[in-house]
């Protein structure tokens, strides 16, 4: 909002909202959304049929528009047939946003951002632990009631929340060391087969890898080993990257990371005691909203703390210039190791999580398709950022279901949007801004 302030003059639009929501705390939005999020489990469908929508909006009634949309558009290109009268949807479906949730949650937020504050600088006295999981637990809240009302929503809750891991996990290697590798969706599938060997070899009787090992009703007890388990063999994995960029940077480490990919994916395939390029099936349905969201906030917490420590210091000085990170004693060698494994591992307990939310993993799932949008994700919402990773992940998943009617059309529209970033932003949205937990959490200091 400050940034906003800038740009526009005094008693502009943005300045008045920005005066406006300037004072609201993290509490503050929470408890915003949460009413939003209640207020639509009471009154959303009444409200879907007062104004002639078909069904209750699944994504806040974008997707509603984006269908008519891509209506118009297959009438004009291909003369597919299209009733005209759905137009009035548009209007409706922006109706419904407005009343469900902008509304709501700026007059909540701004209502309730008093005794926010003062509730989160009393939290302030306590553990930052303390303060951390109550307005977490608040936040799962807000989640788990609005995936609640349908399972698209789940599922596009799920992949949203392991996608701002795997973008975290690039981060790492791509912004915060700044090397290019490309090596990432390889990494996320040899987690995704190890997590999926761990618990469908030994607790599922398959096809493919045979009966089951153990039966017990605790077994998945055993799925955070599984995910450590997968996490470690990536790491492992990852060493035949990082050995190489000791010598190489930029284009060529960039090209022997792709190769990495091309290996893995062809080994993947050829291995017909792992399914070849069938894969696997029948993952047991562990990977829950609970689990998946305890592990994606340990993940950003980890990250964040080794990004911020003094081996993320050593990352950037290796990132700005490499001699001279050498000539002041940073061992570039075990920080290059470091990066390459500790992100490795999070990319693999990224893809153990994805094949057990799909329970269904095969090599063309990790191709350059998977590169590339990783890749967008990293560099729409900025290097160098944990929040830009974070607005990344999200941002490019809910514009990719947004604009899935549009089919391959989407595939230019978001193209688009990222060149204008590229060209007006180059390093992101959000690029080179230090994730302070404690002012996240924190009460919004006002002058």
């Amino acid at each position: 909002m400050d940034q906003l302030d800038n740009l526009e003059p005094r008693g502009g639009v943005f300045h008045r909202l920005g005066q406006y929501f300037r004072p609201i705390p993290l509490l503050g939005y929470l408890i915003g959304f949460l009413v939003c999020v209640l207020w639509e489990m009471w009154i959303g469908e009444q409200l879907s049929a007062l104004l002639g929508l078909p069904k209750m909006p699944v994504l806040f009634g974008i997707l509603t528009i984006f269908k008519i949309i891509a209506g118009v558009v297959n009438f004009l290109i291909k003369g597919d047939v299209f009733v005209w009268a759905s137009l009035v949807q548009i209007p409706t479906a922006l109706i419904y946003l407005c009343l469900i949730y902008l509304l709501p949650l700026g007059l909540v937020s701004r209502a309730v951002s008093r005794p926010a504050n003062i509730l989160a600088r009393y939290l302030q006295g306590f553990p930052l632990i303390i303060t951390a999981l109550i307005q977490l637990a608040l936040m799962y809240a807000i989640l788990h009631f609005w995936s609640e009302m349908s399972d698209y929503r789940l599922i596009t809750l799920k992949l949203m929340l392991i996608a701002v891991l795997f973008t975290l996990s690039l981060n790492i290697i791509n912004g915060y060391m700044g090397e290019f590798s490309c090596s990432h969706p390889g990494f996320m599938a040899i987690g995704a087969y190890m997590t999926s060997l761990f618990t469908v070899g030994l607790f599922t009787s398959d096809k493919v890898l045979g009966e089951a090992v153990f039966s017990f009703g605790a077994a998945y007890l055993s799925f955070p080993l599984a995910l450590m388990f997968g996490g470690i063999m990536a790491s492992l994995g990852a060493l035949i990257i990082a050995i190489p960029s000791f010598k190489t940077r930029g284009d060529y480490l960039a090209i022997i990371s792709l190769a990495f990919l091309f290996i893995i994916k062809s080994l993947f395939e050829n291995v017909q005691a792992l399914g070849g390029s069938r894969g696997i099936a029948g993952q047991p349905d562990w990977a829950t909203l609970p689990v998946i969201f305890i592990t994606v906030a340990f993940g950003i917490w980890t990250i964040n703390n080794f990004v911020t420590s003094t081996m993320g210091k050593a990352l950037n000085a290796v990132r700005d210039d490499e001699t001279a990170a050498e000539a002041m004693t940073v061992n570039t060698r075990k920080t290059k190791m470091a990066a390459f494994l500790f992100g490795a591992f999070w990319a693999g307990v990224a893809g153990g999580l994805l094949a057990h939310v799909l329970r269904y993993i095969n090599p063309a799932m990790f191709s350059v398709q998977k590169l590339a949008e990783v890749l967008a994700m990293v560099y729409f919402g900025g290097l160098n950022s944990v929040y830009g990773s974070i607005v990344g992940a999200v941002s490019i998943s809910l514009l990719g279901e947004a604009l899935r009617p549009l089919e391959i059309l989407k595939w230019i529209v978001i193209p688009l949007l990222l060149i204008l970033v590229m060209i007006y932003r180059p390093t992101g949205l959000i690029a080179f801004k230090e994730f302070d937990v404690r002012q996240v959490f924190g009460p919004k200091e006002v002058d």
